[in-house]
């Protein structure tokens, strides 16, 4: 919601541009009108192309493509990695701690070390830590500063490591 203010002159003009404010309640004249009105604008585009979502009052998590949620793709995420980790235990790994020490409220991080590289993601402890039965680190290995897309490509390349090489 856009706030709209009346200075005058006797309050020493509007604060943007030293002006007495006119009709809309806010100087005409000013920047920074002139940026909200560039902004309400650029939202009520979006809303006619349909590219305007209103969050759940519940959070973002909740917020549906139609067919899932954020929460319930987290969780597919975290059920599908535990599975995979746990099939690679002697590569796979979790701890509570950051290499530095740090770590974010309530969440802990595992990992597996592919042949291309570490992939990691960051999980609720609860209720995430029990399925994920791979050894745990007092601290985790130092990020080897990997992106989300190097972190998947890395445990696709678990797969195909796996598979038999072509003869063709």
């Amino acid at each position: 919601m856009f706030e709209a203010y009346t200075y005058k002159t006797s309050q020493g003009g509007c604060p943007e541009c030293s002006k007495d404010c006119q009709e809309y309640g806010h100087c005409l004249d000013c920047e920074k009108f002139a940026k909200m009105m560039d902004r309400l604008n650029k939202y009520e585009q979006a809303e006619r192309e349909g590219r305007l979502v209103v969050l759940p009052e519940t959070g973002i998590g909740d917020l549906s493509d139609g067919y899932h949620t954020f929460n319930e793709l987290y969780h597919h995420r975290a059920i599908l990695f535990s599975v995979i980790c746990n099939e690679h235990p002697d590569i796979s790994w979790k701890s509570k701690l950051h290499h530095d020490g740090t770590m974010f409220d309530g969440m802990f991080i595992v990992g597996i070390n592919t042949p291309e590289g570490q992939a990691t993601y960051h999980y609720y402890i609860n209720p995430y830590w029990d399925m994920f039965r791979v050894r745990e680190l007092e601290k985790a290995p130092e990020w080897d500063g990997h992106t989300s897309e190097q972190a998947i490509e890395r445990i696709a390349s678990l797969t195909r490591e796996a598979l038999p090489k072509s003869t063709g």
